[in-house]
């Protein structure tokens, strides 16, 4: 039969080892009842282990080629195979606002991309599953003051608990990626609100972490200046906060600096 050669430009290492995929697709039982969505399914791998799950399920591929033997290998799958760009479909049209598990073996190139996504839709996706490349599983689990906290540690586990499942080897990839992988699974924790202008929020995590090395007083001080052009700033950035770096400040610190933040006056 004929099978999908993998594509550099779309990031694809097609998953070879049955049992991995298996243990992969069992990681949307963490959120029963829900329906499904699976990103970048390729050959199916990971979606014929998904399919005889009690549970709607829909894939979204990119590429006009896995499509095609996506249609031929799974007829029973045609309806719901959704030929398009997961980083630009609306999300609430996808099972008619219902919430859904996401979930996919990930492609690397866009896996930053997708969690991003996946933030702005977090009232539709109460659960994301999935393999991604183990350093990016790594910074979305760490704790700060550790080397791997960053932007996505903090984003994400502002509104999800994140769990660092296991370990994927190279080996079991068509081609082998040049990194090692992980599966982990990431569920929404009772955070409905975060206490501070969101959109502010993200600035401040993206802006402290842009230059990782530097104090936040150095950080911190550019947005300053856009926010409030005219205003003396001095003050406010010789509070010993500002000392730190921005691995040292957990979710509940960056929160209460955005607050800070919102009550300075221009």
């Amino acid at each position: 039969m004929h099978t999908v050669k993998p594509k550099k430009f779309l990031g694809q290492h097609f998953l070879t080892d049955l049992d991995i995929a298996r243990r992969i697709a069992d990681t949307v039982d963490a959120c029963p009842d829900l329906p499904v969505l699976e990103v970048g399914p390729g050959m199916g791998v990971m979606t014929q282990f998904l399919m005889p799950k009690p549970r709607l399920l829909k894939v979204v591929e990119l590429d006009f080629e896995s499509v095609e033997y996506l249609r031929r290998t799974w007829p029973q799958l045609e309806e719901n195979i959704i030929e398009d760009d997961f980083l630009k479909m609306h999300l609430e049209k996808t099972f008619n606002g219902q919430p859904f598990v996401l979930t996919g073996n990930y492609p690397y190139n866009i896996s930053s991309q997708i969690f991003f996504k996946m933030l702005d839709n977090k009232d539709l996706i109460p659960c994301c599953t999935g393999m991604i490349q183990k350093e990016v599983a790594d910074r979305i689990c760490a704790h700060p003051g550790t080397k791997a906290y960053g932007i996505l540690s903090v984003l994400i586990q502002a509104w999800y608990t994140p769990e660092y499942l296991f370990t994927v080897e190279a080996n079991v990839f068509n081609p082998p990626p040049k990194v090692r992988s992980a599966v982990i699974c990431m569920k929404r924790n009772d955070t409905k609100e975060l206490g501070c202008d969101e959109a502010l929020f993200k600035r401040v995590v993206k802006t402290t972490f842009n230059q990782r090395r530097k104090t936040l007083r150095n950080n911190i001080r550019p947005l300053l200046t856009e926010l409030f052009p005219t205003a003396d700033h001095t003050t406010f950035l010789a509070n010993p906060v500002f000392n730190l770096r921005p691995e040292q400040l957990s979710i509940e610190q960056f929160i209460e600096l955005t607050n800070k933040i919102s009550l300075l006056n221009p």
